[in-house]
Order: C-alpha cells, then sequence, then structure tokens
C-alpha cells in the first residue's frame, strides 16, 4: 500500500525514497548511455553510413518528445509510483523488441525497438525528476538531482565497458574480416554472428527491467503531490495557465539545446574520434570518459550547491567552461581535443539538475504538464547530433562541432543569468 506525500521542506527523511529512485536513475543511466557504442555496432553488424548509425540516438530520444505528453496523461491517471513500473514494462519490450530484430539483422526493427525503450523511458523520468525534484525544498533540488545524476552516470560509465566487453569486442578484426570476405555469403555469415552477440544481454535487460517494474509496485514510495509540494506563491501570474510561465518555457529550449551538447559529448565522441582516424577498439570507450568527467562534474555539484554557489550560478559557470571547453577542442587535434570533448562532461554535468527545479519552480497544479514538457525537451538528443552528422558531411568535422556547441552553451548561459527569473515577481 503506497502512501501520501505533500513533500514539504519540514519533512526531513526521504533516504528511503530517494534510494528507490537512484536505482531507477542507475537503471536509465545504464540503457540511455548505450546509444554511443550502438552507433558503433549498428555501422558494423546493418552496415551503414554515419548518417544511419545516427538514427540510433535520434530514434531514442525523438520518442521523448512524442510521448512526454501522453505520459503526463497517464500519471494523472495512474499515480507516479505506477507510472514508474509501467515505464520500466514498456522500456522491457522495446529491449525484447531490440534484441529480436537486431539478430534478423532488420535495422528499421532494431530502431523501432529503441524508439519502444525511449517510450517508457519517457514515462519514467516525467514521474522520476518532478518527484526527486519536489520530494525536499525546491531551492536544493540541484543538490538530489546531482545525487540522481551520480548514479545515471555512473551506470552510464559501466554502460559501454560491459557492452564492450560482451558484445564489441575484436571489433577491428571482425570490420576486418569482413572487409576481406570473399563473398556475399561469408560476409552475411560474419555479419549475422557479429550481431547476435546482442541478443542475450538484450534480452537479460528486458527481464531484469520487468523485475524492477514489480518491485517498484511492491515497494513503500510514496506517492507525492506535485501541486502541493511546488505551489505558485510569490509568481505573479494574470490566468493561472501553462502559458503564463515563461520561465518554463525558456526551461524547455534550455533543456532541448543541454541534452542535445550532452549527446554530442557522450554519444559522439565515437564519431568525433573516428575522425582522426582513430582505430574503433579505442573509440568504442570514448564514451566511459565523457561519463567519467561527468561523475566528477556531479560530486563538484553536490559539494558546492546550493551551500557555496546558487544552482542558477553554478548553470552560467558550467555554460561558460562548455564554450571555453569546445573551443579548445576545436583549436587542439587527436587524443587532446578527443580529451577535451570528453571533459565537456564535467561542464555538462550540473546543467540537468539546476535547469529542471528552475524551470518547473512555482508551477504548483501544472507541475506534471511542465514536466512532460521539459521531458519533450530530451528530443535535443535526437536532433542536434543530426545535424553534426549531416553538417560534418560539407565542412570539416570539428568546425561541425564547434558551431552548434558554442551557440547551446550561450543560451543556457542566458538561462542561468536571467532566463529563469523572467516572468516570475522579484523576491
Amino acid at each position: 500500500m503506497s502512501t501520501t506525500l505533500a513533500a514539504t521542506p519540514s519533512q526531513r527523511s526521504h533516504l528511503g525514497p530517494m534510494l528507490i529512485i537512484g536505482v531507477l536513475f542507475f537503471i536509465f543511466g545504464f540503457v540511455t548511455w548505450l546509444n554511443g557504442p550502438l552507433i558503433t555496432f549498428v555501422k558494423l553488424a546493418f552496415q551503414v553510413s554515419d548518417v544511419s548509425a545516427f538514427l540510433v540516438p535520434f530514434a531514442f530520444y525523438l520518442s521523448y518528445f512524442c510521448l512526454a505528453l501522453p505520459a503526463s496523461v497517464v500519471l494523472r491517471r495512474t499515480g507516479m509510483k505506477k507510472g514508474m513500473a509501467l515505464g520500466l514494462f514498456v522500456m522491457a519490450i522495446g529491449a525484447a523488441m531490440f534484441g529480436q530484430f537486431v539478430v534478423a539483422r532488420v535495422f528499421p526493427g532494431a530502431l523501432t525497438g529503441l524508439f519502444v525503450i525511449g517510450a517508457g523511458l519517457a514515462l519514467l523520468q516525467t514521474a522520476s525528476n518532478p518527484y526527486i525534484s519536489i520530494l525536499g525544498p525546491i531551492d536544493s533540488a540541484a543538490q538530489r538531482i546531482a545525487f540522481m545524476g551520480i548514479c545515471n552516470k555512473l551506470a552510464g560509465a559501466l554502460a559501454p565497458l560491459v557492452f564492450g566487453a560482451l558484445v564489441l569486442s575484436g571489433i577491428d578484426n571482425i570490420d576486418q574480416q569482413v572487409k576481406a570476405a570473399p563473398d556475399p555469403a561469408a560476409r552475411d555469415a560474419l555479419l549475422n554472428a557479429f550481431a547476435a552477440k546482442v541478443h542475450v544481454p538484450y534480452l537479460v535487460m528486458a527481464a531484469l527491467l520487468v523485475v524492477l517494474a514489480i518491485w517498484v509496485v511492491r515497494s513503500s514510495l510514496p506517492e507525492v503531490k506535485p501541486a502541493g509540494a511546488n505551489s505558485e506563491s510569490g509568481i505573479g501570474h494574470r490566468d493561472g495557465s501553462i502559458f503564463s510561465f515563461p520561465h518554463l518555457w525558456l526551461g524547455v529550449l534550455c533543456l532541448f539545446l543541454y541534452v542535445g551538447v550532452e549527446v554530442m559529448a557522450g554519444d559522439a565522441i565515437g564519431t568525433y574520434g573516428a575522425g582522426f582516424h582513430l582505430p574503433l577498439g579505442q573509440t568504442r570507450f570514448f564514451t566511459t570518459f565523457t561519463l567519467g568527467a561527468m561523475l566528477l562534474g556531479y560530486l563538484a555539484g553536490l559539494a558546492l550547491i546550493p551551500r557555496f554557489v546558487s544552482q542558477q550560478r553554478y548553470l552560467a559557470l558550467s555554460a561558460v567552461l562548455g564554450v571555453l571547453l569546445a573551443i579548445g577542442a576545436y583549436a587542439t587535434s587527436g587524443y587532446v581535443s578527443v580529451g577535451l570533448v570528453a571533459a565537456l562532461g564535467f561542464a555538462n554535468a550540473m546543467m540537468w539538475p539546476a535547469i529542471f527545479p528552475l524551470a518547473i519552480k512555482g508551477l504548483g497544479r501544472h507541475t506534471e504538464a511542465g514536466s512532460a514538457l521539459l521531458i519533450m525537451g530530451i528530443a535535443g538528443g535526437a536532433i542536434v547530433p543530426q545535424l553534426f552528422v549531416h553538417l560534418k558531411q560539407h565542412i570539416d568535422f570539428q568546425l561541425a562541432f564547434v558551431v552548434l556547441m558554442v551557440p547551446c552553451y550561450l543560451y543556457i548561459l542566458y538561462y542561468g543569468l536571467a532566463g529563469h527569473r523572467v516572468g516570475q515577481a522579484q523576491s
């Protein structure tokens, strides 16, 4: 039986719910950050171009745009707790689909499986992000989300290592064997064997997601009433509609651009490294370096926010660091340039934890809808990498990288300095 929580600042012990949500963040961190090595995997397994391979993050992140608002409707009927469990079940279906279609080497089917996984995550994130934001005082939400981020990025750092060991081991040799195959039948046999390596891991993942869904339903995780936890007091709005919160809409764009740069630094880094003709056996691990930098960024955020710096000021500082690192990556080459791209993980770490609570602050009864709009912004992870992979066909890949990244960070800087206050009554 679940209990109901109004999540007021006076409530002191939220350790149990935070641990449960932390497990969920670990799970969708692991699943999300498989996209980087999956780009390398599908490029070989399906023999597709970079543009087609980048449909992996496109299909995955586009599902957030399509399903976040329906997810908010579902959550109103099921409650956040059952909604999270439902999201895990949907993810399990998607994982099973992906494994089956990859073994059959049906690329559109594999992309559909990734879309379904993303759909489950859209439901899970639409519930879990506002949940953790309003579980305690909104002004310290970035600190709580940072803890969730550590769980998420720890899983993300492990994901490429596990996937690399189970699926991508010996990929350079396999690539050479495929290229040297004496006839199409021998080539297809090699590719079929390589694709089949993903089947069992994804079936195991599907089974674990089902187990976790049952665990969440049977857990003591309390229900949170967003309207009671995130009141509109102190914010002057005349009609009280969702359109009367400009800081939310500016935040949606900010989150869209943030997820775009996060995916560029995490998932596209392998393709970026390949631009310097680095071997596949090395580029498959680059996502782990970015996630390691993000972990360090979360630890720094936990130590500094809100005791020494506000979440909005830290967001602005992070954006400035992002601009400097992106320019540095453009000005260098080889492993140094790749290292600076990986270091963007440190700059990116505390952006989501700051943007999300700033954008939903004071939404009251609109918290679920506002959260859904923000989750739709995750589609930035679909669009920005697609712009990169198309742009680099016409200009140098480093130039394509920097001309996309710097404007995104400059807008994030604006939101941290001023955008989050637009339309709000000044205290």
